[in-house]
């Protein structure tokens, strides 16, 4: 396991953040991988290390729409502390890398003996909900150049380099909107000099310049998880 560690976990004091490791696996987080089906049984929550997990919703048309992204700032199966044992969402890995996963069981357990977990996981609670409104709001209202930038920068956050997977087809899936839509998009990124595109991989070649281009969006998911946590 990396010496990077997630940022949820950073901040248990250290005698609850020994008692929570010490019930967790370290595994890798592999491409493509599913996680979560929407509407299954949660056997594991995950708090990664690096790497991307998409939450992906679902519709009778539709192979999927991603709705938000759990990177080291965050965990998956944050319903759990909620009560609720079924999945909301689709998860589906990313961008390869590291997690912690702890057996649903074990988690409940330390939800009731680590108060400060608790008090995390409720302020997380919050930024979930502020990035999912936010993302409702984005995609309604936001172009899809500034929205390509916005989804970019929140991938190579996670990702910890500048370099990551993404094909067309599958951004266009995420984003909800035609493969044409993004294509048109991403060459005039490229074009501006603030990415390089080629056979479905994404290098980000000026970050400031991408924040410039990108939606309001992403500073406001920025502002709300630092303000909270």
């Amino acid at each position: 396991m990396p010496s990077a560690e997630n940022h949820l976990i950073e901040l248990l004091p250290r005698h609850d953040r020994r008692r929570l490791l010490a019930a967790c696996t370290a595994i890798d987080l592999t491409l493509d991988e599913v996680l979560y089906e929407q509407g299954s049984a949660t056997r594991h929550v995950y708090f990664p290390v690096d790497g991307n997990i998409l939450l992906v919703a679902r519709g009778d048309d539709h192979p999927g729409i991603e709705v938000g992204m759990v990177g080291r700032e965050g965990m998956l199966g944050l319903h759990l502390a909620l009560g609720v044992v079924n999945a909301p969402v689709r998860a589906l890995v990313q961008g390869a890398g590291h997690a912690w996963r702890m057996t649903a069981g074990d988690f409940r357990r330390e939800l009731r003996h680590g108060r400060a977990l608790r008090r995390i996981l409720d302020r997380y609670t919050v930024v979930s909900m502020s990035q999912l409104a936010v993302s409702a709001a984005c995609a309604r209202f936001h172009q899809i150049g500034p929205r390509l930038a916005r989804w970019l920068l929140m991938s190579q956050d996670r990702a910890h380099a500048d370099n990551f997977h993404a094909t067309q087809e599958f951004l266009a899936y995420m984003l909800g909107v035609r493969r044409v839509g993004i294509t048109v998009a991403a060459s005039c990124l490229q074009n501006d000099g603030l990415i390089e595109y080629s056979r479905g991989t994404v290098k980000v070649l000026d970050r400031p310049g991408l924040e410039a281009a990108a939606c309001a969006c992403y500073a406001e998911d920025t502002r709300s998880y630092a303000a909270l946590l």
